[in-house]
């Protein structure tokens, strides 16, 4: 296998033993088809030289790479799903293939979804429609593009199988997938050995994640409690970044939540088209518990089971007093998103507040005049930007009195890196965006054609957004 000189394999979640995940086999698909390969992020791993047979080994056969895990792991694990605890889950249709690190040393892991089926796929078939990869790959690739936390879909590939669902037409397509993730440890993996009342095996699981994602905690103690606080932190700068990007998960139960503080697992998400605090992603989420706006307070809940969990090692007390940072770290997360996302140089606290403030409130009042992606688009570099957003489409409605107080709360702040407004994206009308009518016209191609070309062309588009925000 051609891995180049930045590959560096260190499987350390195997490990951990038997009792933190099972060794299975991948399926065996009748085609293998490459739909999409992520050569930039491959690159970062050092596997960006494989051939396409190579690729299709390693990524549709999921032959070992070199000395990596001899064989694919399930991970186990529990959850709350929509509030109700569930002890029957675990990697039902994906494992973990491979870990590597990444030139900064950070430790990732090549995680699969639709590889086959797992002793907890119960009665699924351990298999993922190709239209669920293709919109977790554009979801990836756009949140990234809007700087926020998230693993990133490395590859796709098409696997000649139909498969049959409820919620769309079927026969369908199918797919098998591999994210590039900092992690996929989640809070059920904690709650699972909660569940059985193993407090020696969640001490173990803090020592692994302190050694191998918050180094900074060596030598912390207590631990459980230390561990607890840097993982909230780490989860409200993620749901800052969810709540200025527009975006909405769909499924935050805690087996979808990691303790990296990083967004994976794309099903039912949407972009708001505007502001609306009550926006709903998933058809199945009938009282909205997930919606955009209670996203915070759900990151919360799922934080505070995950506190539950610590219980066997830890004081209630140092568990709660390391929840309690969580409300002013979400504030101060939402304030360095907001003014990051405009493009500007933060300034006090209170003036930071005072044009966050202003911007939700702009957005609310736009109403479905104004889409939500456009506004950061026309506003970044602030000021700097005030020509161009005055001329453009949506000059009419920032003329009016419903903005004056945000580009008065403008007229403080310089522009953070202003050379970025030079890059050609900027020199556009329109921003890039990924609502949900588009990803329909995406597929539609795909679906009826094999046609590819819009697919491919959106996700260059979405790059060039990445390289102009420059987040």
């Amino acid at each position: 296998m051609p891995v180049s000189s930045h590959y560096r394999a260190d499987p350390q979640f195997e490990r951990l033993g038997p009792e933190f995940a099972d060794p299975v086999r991948p399926a065996i698909f009748p085609a293998s088809l490459i739909r999409h390969r992520n050569d930039r992020a491959a690159a970062g791993i050092g596997l960006d030289a494989l051939t396409d047979e190579e690729w299709r080994a390693t990524f549709a056969r999921f032959e070992p790479l070199p000395q990596n895990q001899a064989q694919p792991l399930a991970m186990r694990y529990h959850g709350h799903q929509f509030g109700v605890y569930n002890p029957d889950l675990g990697d039902g249709r994906g494992f973990l293939f491979a870990q590597v690190r990444e030139g900064g040393g950070r430790l990732l892991d090549l995680g699969t979804k639709g590889s086959g089926q797992t002793p907890y796929s119960r009665t699924a078939d351990g298999r993922l429609t190709l239209k669920g990869a293709v919109r977790e790959a554009l979801a990836a690739a756009m949140l990234e593009a809007l700087g926020v936390p998230t693993s990133r879909c490395l590859s796709v590939i098409e696997t000649g199988e139909a498969l049959t669902r409820h919620d769309e037409p079927s026969p369908t397509r199918s797919a098998v997938m591999t994210r590039l993730s900092h992690s996929h440890i989640r809070f059920g993996t904690f709650q699972r050995h909660a569940y059985y009342d193993r407090a020696d095996l969640i001490g173990v699981l803090i020592d692994h994640v302190a050694e191998h994602y918050y180094p900074e905690l060596t030598g912390a103690e207590p631990k459980a409690p230390a561990l607890l606080a840097a993982v909230a932190s780490r989860s409200a700068e993620l749901a800052a970044a969810w709540m200025t990007a527009g975006f909405v998960h769909g499924v935050l139960n805690t087996d979808n939540m990691n303790i990296t503080g990083e967004s994976f697992d794309y099903g039912p998400y949407r972009f708001l088209p505007q502001s609306d605090p009550n926006f709903v992603a998933a058809y199945f989420d009938e009282t909205g518990l997930y919606r955009f706006g209670r996203q915070p307070q759900t990151v919360y809940w799922n934080l505070c089971q995950l506190a539950g969990t610590l219980t066997l090692v830890a004081e209630e007390a140092a568990l709660s007093a390391a929840l309690e940072g969580f409300g002013e770290a979400y504030r101060t997360a939402l304030l360095a998103a907001m003014v990051r996302r405009l493009g500007l140089a933060p300034r006090s606290p209170a003036e930071d507040a005072a044009l966050a403030a202003a911007a939700f409130k702009a957005l609310a009042e736009g109403g479905a005049a104004l889409r939500w992606e456009p506004f950061f688009f026309d506003w970044f570099g602030g000021l700097a930007s005030e020509a161009r957003a005055l001329r453009g489409p949506r000059a009419a409605l920032y003329a009016g009195e419903a903005f004056k107080d945000f580009r008065d709360k403008l007229a403080a702040y310089d522009a953070d890196r202003p050379e970025r407004l030079r890059h050609p994206y900027f020199e556009r009308s329109e921003p890039e965006e990924l609502l949900y009518d588009e990803i329909e016209a995406l597929w539609r191609p795909i679906a009826e054609d094999d046609d590819w070309s819009a697919f491919a062309g959106k996700l260059a588009k979405i790059e060039a957004a990445r390289q102009g925000w420059g987040f």
